[in-house]
């Protein structure tokens, strides 16, 4: 079954909005291109995938996902993550493909031995739709959906009952599988907590994220270091 998957992407300079109680646009930037780099790079070894399609608005992007098996789509409207996939969508039924698999920028720890086994199971099993949850048991992490325009996707706040429901209304055959890799997604400085002690876990992964996450680190440092002039002076004996 040829599939391609889709992964929709925001300027990287507006993406994380709401990590900004805790980071600047510098450091949010660095982040969501650093998370983009290595779900880019862990699709490339998915060996169930015939080609990644991207789908931004932002020249940033596009000089990063440029590469062997790689396509940018450029997302018109701009207008959220359902849009863009759309967008995606519509290239892979173009290109001919059978099945599409969403996945968004900003799940670091994808693994593509676990990518194969999810699309070789939908296979097998004759799954229309497979949606996989994020930590929360509420949002969605990835979707299969094949063909695919087999049904529109609603990503946001509680889109994995959403999803479901969709299936069922049109009467597809669906799954809810838990992706381990794939539940960890950055959204609140809650998440950016919880991917980091998962890093601690995981050393293998996301090589990019880690450097962005210690860059983090040495810059918070850095500023709370006390000043030569603060800093205890030894006593006189």
């Amino acid at each position: 079954m040829r599939t391609a998957a889709i992964l929709p992407i925001k300027s990287f300079g507006a993406a994380k909005q709401r990590l900004s109680p805790m980071l600047g646009t510098g450091a949010r930037q660095a982040l969501a291109q650093a998370m983009f780099s290595d779900v880019l790079g862990s699709l490339r070894k998915v060996d169930g995938l015939e080609s990644i399609t991207v789908v931004s608005a932002d020249p940033a992007v596009d000089a990063a996902a440029r590469g062997k098996g790689v396509t940018v789509v450029v997302d018109p409207s701009e207008s959220g993550q359902s849009d863009a996939t759309v967008e995606g969508i519509r290239h892979a039924l173009a290109s001919g493909y059978d099945r599409v698999l969403l996945v968004p920028g900003d799940t670091p720890l994808l693994c593509p031995d676990e990518l194969d086994s999810l699309l070789v199971r939908g296979e097998a099993d004759g799954m229309q739709v497979v949606i996989v949850p994020d930590r929360h048991g509420s949002g969605t992490n990835a979707l299969m959906i094949s063909p695919p325009d087999a049904f529109r996707p609603s990503f946001g706040p509680d889109s994995l009952n959403r999803h479901v429901t969709l299936a069922q209304e049109a009467g597809l055959r669906h799954s809810v599988e838990e992706v381990p890799s794939l539940s960890h997604d950055v959204d609140t400085p809650d998440d950016l907590s919880a991917l980091a002690d998962a890093l601690e876990v995981r050393r293998a992964v996301a090589p990019n994220t880690r450097g962005a996450l210690r860059q983090l680190d040495r810059a918070r440092a850095s500023r709370f270091a006390p000043e030569a002039d603060d800093a205890p002076q030894a006593l006189e004996v």
